[in-house]
């Protein structure tokens, strides 16, 4: 597959987050030495647990490394491929019960995950579509550098590589008259929103295409967003949207919840299935989890599209 140059859209597509007194002196032992103990044991955990990572991404980034894979395939065992290989060249992550699946996915993640954390959401989409996985890494920085990437991606400004490589690998496989089966999870859901526009910009301009043949060339694109952060998605592609009601991301920045009302302006793509349900607590993260939450409720694509969940 040849990459293809977006120089020439480039100025057309990138314009348009008391204390109570103790009555006797061994309780204030007893008190003192259980508050070491669960301090000891807080410490430890974030020592050793993701408190500490997070902690480190906020302040400036705990895996700078992870940015020289920026818009580059992943494959199988964390291979990495650049902008530009065929798709039929990159040996993708295929399911445990099924080494020779038939069809390809294509999966874009979210903010704050390093390649090793990207090839983990692979396997569990994998095995869960029951399809060969293959990533296009969106890199960390850590948390208020991949936030700011998010502002950027919502106003469509700068460059993003991960774009880049979506929307050229998206571009060449329709020209070759190829379907395309996208995931995207977060702000992956908001790369695939702004990739999808410069397909949609290009196939209109570069090429000429009446809206209706455009919507026609990208009806081959198949997509499932999960918990996306973006809010309109051009017309033509099939879309399934999952949203939890109870995470924060799509139901503030995305395609917002059951009970939305800013819903006027958000655009989901024609006739896109939006399956929306609530599970979680207080538990945040939990709740805008792709593999403890979102995989849990996917059901297979032409299922979904008919609303069977």
């Amino acid at each position: 597959m040849t990459s293809i140059n977006r120089n020439p859209l480039s100025p057309v597509g990138r314009q348009t987050v008391e204390k109570a007194q103790p009555t006797t002196t061994p309780a204030v032992n007893t008190v003192k030495a259980d508050s070491a103990k669960v301090a000891k044991q807080a410490g430890d955990t974030f020592e050793a647990g993701p408190a500490r990572q997070v902690s480190a991404s906020l302040l400036g980034g705990s895996k700078p490394k992870d940015k020289v894979y920026d818009g580059q395939f992943v494959g199988a065992g964390g291979q990495t491929f650049p902008p530009g290989t065929s798709l039929k060249d990159i040996p993708g992550v295929t399911p445990r019960n099924n080494p020779n699946p038939e069809k390809t996915v294509i999966y874009v993640n979210g903010i704050m995950t390093d390649k090793a954390g990207q090839s983990s959401d692979l396997q569990a989409i994998a095995d869960k579509t029951n399809a060969k996985a293959i990533g296009i890494h969106n890199s960390t920085e850590g948390f208020i550098s991949d936030l700011a990437q998010c502002v950027k991606d919502k106003l469509d400004k700068g460059t993003n590589p991960a774009v880049d490589t979506l929307a050229d690998t998206v571009y060449s496989e329709l020209k070759a008259g190829r379907e395309v089966h996208l995931m995207g999870y977060s702000q992956g859901g908001l790369i695939t929103s702004r990739a999808l526009k410069d397909v949609y910009n290009r196939l209109r301009i570069e090429d000429g295409l009446s809206k209706a043949d455009t919507e026609k060339v990208m009806s081959k694109l198949n997509v499932e967003t999960f918990g996306a952060a973006a809010a309109t998605y051009p017309d033509g592609p099939k879309y399934v949207h999952y949203i939890n009601n109870r995470d924060a991301v799509p139901t503030l920045t995305g395609l917002g919840g059951s009970v939305d009302p800013l819903a006027f302006a958000k655009k989901a793509g024609k006739d896109a299935v939006i399956h929306r349900f609530g599970e979680g607590g207080i538990n945040l993260l939990k709740n805008h989890s792709l593999q403890e939450t979102y995989l849990n409720h996917r059901v297979p694509f032409e299922q979904a599209r008919a609303n069977q969940f």
